[in-house]
């Protein structure tokens, strides 16, 4: 117990454990967060040294920057780092509740639910629709394959196994669908929904940013009040109800807490795909399993997953933007792949 710190509310109701060791691993992951955050303000096309932007971030700088840190640069690098940590957590979440290492919004389909939502609204709407609607159209589309999946895979409840099994063949599903629209519609709305699918943080603004912020500071606090519910739902149904859990009432609503985070995501970064699957491994390479202390290390890992990527992106080819989901999926997929080796036998 003495490596162990409790944290816990004047009630009592509310209490966490954190292995000193994740406090560590914390506070490291927070500097190294701020160095690459420094690192991507001053890349791009052109260098700014870091002192200079350590100045015009604290109002002492000459204006000489303002327009490409204030406008261009700052707003992208928070938007890539909350979009990182939602992923990382709603990665975490689905393989914590359906305990298999191979879940994430991608795999099960919620990724492809919210870009059917996004595609149609770009075909259908952009004409009559004002654009800022888009998030709305792709957060829906997430919702919806969300329901789909679960409803599909209700008998007498909802085992693991078949969860995942019916997300990834609804994901298929919506991919076909997705590919079908793009083929019927116009050329000019073709590019562009290419472009989003991809995952890219291009033209990203403050109002991403506001939009944006709200879904992670409500969604990822709440999946600390499930703590216990999911360090016992890792020893199985069984055990956790023997326990007193509420296995498939805490399991939907872990579920709509994913697919807020997910198809938030994804409505203002596009499809970029593999973090939150990979934040979530990383995350228990460097800790202990207790869900608590995942939360912040795999949020972490996932914002400076995204934050690397969109620097390697709008860096490695100047003048080309490379959009930032074709980096995680470069990793990502073999990482994937791995995964599948390693639990061959299981």
């Amino acid at each position: 117990m003495a490596n162990l710190l409790t944290v816990r509310a004047k009630s009592g109701r509310v209490s966490f454990q954190f292995y000193k060791k994740t406090w560590i691993v914390f506070l490291l992951l927070s500097v190294l967060s701020l160095i690459i955050f420094m690192l991507s303000l001053s890349s791009g096309s052109s260098f700014i040294s870091p002192y200079a932007v350590i100045q015009q971030l604290l109002g002492y700088g000459s204006g000489e920057y303002n327009f490409v840190l204030n406008t261009l640069r700052l707003p992208r690098v928070l938007l890539a780092f909350m979009v990182g940590a939602a992923l990382g957590v709603s990665g975490l979440i689905l393989q914590g509740m359906i305990r298999n290492p191979l879940a994430s919004p991608d795999i099960i389909g919620i990724t492809s639910g919210a870009s059917a939502g996004a595609i149609l609204f770009m075909v259908y709407g952009m004409g009559a629709v004002s654009l800022v609607f888009l998030p709305a159209a792709a957060i829906g589309g997430a919702a919806l394959s969300a329901v789909i999946i679960y409803g599909l895979s209700w008998k007498k409840g909802v085992t693991p196994i078949r969860l995942v099994l019916i997300g990834i063949g609804l994901s298929a599903v919506m991919k076909a669908f997705v590919m079908m629209m793009l083929v019927l519609s116009e050329a000019a709305v073709t590019t562009k929904a290419y472009l989003w699918l991809t995952g890219s943080l291009y033209g990203a603004n403050w109002t991403d940013v506001y939009s944006m912020l709200p879904w992670v500071l409500v969604f990822i606090p709440i999946t600390f009040l499930f703590t216990r519910t999911m360090n016992a739902a890792e020893l199985g149904d069984d055990i956790a109800l023997g326990l007193g859990v509420r296995v498939e009432l805490q399991r939907l609503i872990l579920l709509f807490v994913s697919v807020a985070l997910a198809g938030s995501a994804v409505a203002f970064a596009g499809g970029i795909e593999f973090v939150g699957l990979i934040a979530p491994h990383v995350s228990r390479m460097m800790i202990e399993r207790s869900f608590a202390g995942l939360v912040p290390i795999s949020a972490l890992t996932g914002g400076i997953m995204v934050m690397i990527a969109d620097i390697v992106a709008r860096t490695a080819f100047l003048p080309l933007d490379i959009p930032a989901g074709v980096f995680t999926a470069a990793v990502g997929a073999p990482f994937f792949i791995y995964l599948l080796y390693r639990n061959r036998n299981k």
